[in-house]
């Protein structure tokens, strides 16, 4: 059976007490995430059988990368408010060529590596972009996980973890 899945880099509890004590303005169709969702999706690979997305896993050849936030809370599109995260595009990189038979095709834009905020009912403005953030985290780790989509929003659960080296 095929799995709704992606690849991820889950930022450490500093990192997340950061972005916890971000203001969350009381703003007409925002809809803010939750911490359990802060992630880097660095492949989303839609429904793929759990088989061959832990062998694409498996085949990520990538050294520990570190991640820095900011330096400013963004928009990503229209609709997204994001923490930017860079230096993780050599990992994304590894993580399409290893995974690029799986799944949907690879996102031919270039990766931008964020963690979603919120997201937008409109296209108006959300006061908590511009502001300042910090921070960084060495990527040792990455994930495959499934994302079970229901009633509240998307549902992550780790399926598979590999440890980078090199």
């Amino acid at each position: 059976m095929a799995l709704r899945l992606f690849i991820a880099a889950w930022p450490p509890a500093p990192i997340i007490e950061e972005l916890a004590a971000l203001p969350r303005p009381d703003e007409p169709g925002v809809r803010w995430t939750t911490r359990d969702r802060w992630h880097v999706t660095l492949r989303f690979l839609g429904p793929v059988e759990l088989a061959d997305a832990q062998e694409g896993l498996a085949r990520i050849a990538a050294a520990p990368a570190e991640a820095r936030v900011g330096p400013r809370v963004a928009r990503l599109g229209r609709q997204v408010i994001v923490a930017p995260i860079s230096g993780l595009d050599e990992l994304a990189d590894a993580t399409v060529l290893a995974t690029a038979g799986l799944g949907q095709p690879p996102d031919p834009r270039p990766f931008a590596g964020h963690i979603t905020l919120a997201r937008l009912g409109h296209r108006g403005a959300c006061r908590l972009t511009g502001h300042a953030l910090s921070g960084a985290w060495p990527v040792t780790e990455i994930t495959l996980v499934t994302s079970d989509l229901g009633r509240s929003g998307a549902r992550y659960r780790t399926v598979a973890r590999r440890r980078l080296s090199g």
